[in-house]
């Protein structure tokens, strides 16, 4: 008997490491073993979670640096080419359909001393437009509070999910050093109780 002690110990200690990855999120309603409360980490937890990374992500997170890039000038001429091709088509047939007598004056080298006034004048309006809005959503948006009720949505069931196909390799291989602990243990306990018997 003393013999299948290691054996024992292994099969012990990968239950033991099994039991702990799955305590991560499950059961996701307390279970009660005796005098023991069982509850999965993330579901007890997620609340205080939530507001944790809501608010680290609102510290690291900074609307400055988006307004910076989308504001940037060389993002602006990216969007340019769209503004020209949009002016184009309002100048030469939505304006005229719109007001017919100054189809008679607007003809093609007026569209385009027009276009390249308003994308010029657009060029420079576009970036002051882009952080206006930009602050305006900034005063409306609590970036703590969003990142937090979308944790807070997130179920167990999702998460545990992720973390299988994410961590698949690492949380075998925490279940194998449950067992690989379990053995050894087994083999330190069988050689004492060998050597004192």
């Amino acid at each position: 008997m003393i013999f299948f002690l290691p054996l024992i110990a292994a099969v012990i200690g990968w239950l033991l490491n099994s039991l702990a990855v799955n305590l991560l999120f499950r059961p996701y309603q307390p279970v009660k073993l005796g005098f023991i409360t069982l509850q999965g980490l993330f579901p007890k937890k997620q609340p205080q979670l939530a507001r944790s990374i809501g608010t680290l992500v609102a510290k690291q997170f900074s609307l400055e640096d988006i307004k910076n890039k989308l504001a940037d000038p060389a993002q602006v001429q990216k969007i340019i080419p769209l503004v020209e091709t949009h002016l184009d088509s309002f100048l030469r047939e939505r304006l005229p359909k719109a007001m017919p007598v100054l189809s008679m004056f607007i003809g093609d080298s007026i569209v385009n001393q027009i276009k390249t006034h308003l994308v010029a004048e657009l060029d420079t309006l576009f970036p002051v437009l882009i952080r206006q809005y930009l602050d305006n959503v900034a005063q409306d948006l609590n970036l703590e509070h969003l990142v937090a009720q979308k944790i807070t949505g997130i179920s167990a069931a999702q998460l545990e999910t992720i973390t299988q196909d994410l961590l698949r390799k690492e949380l075998r291989s925490f279940k194998l050093l449950g067992a690989i602990s379990g053995l050894i243990t087994g083999l330190i306990c069988m050689g004492i109780s060998l050597l004192n018997g």
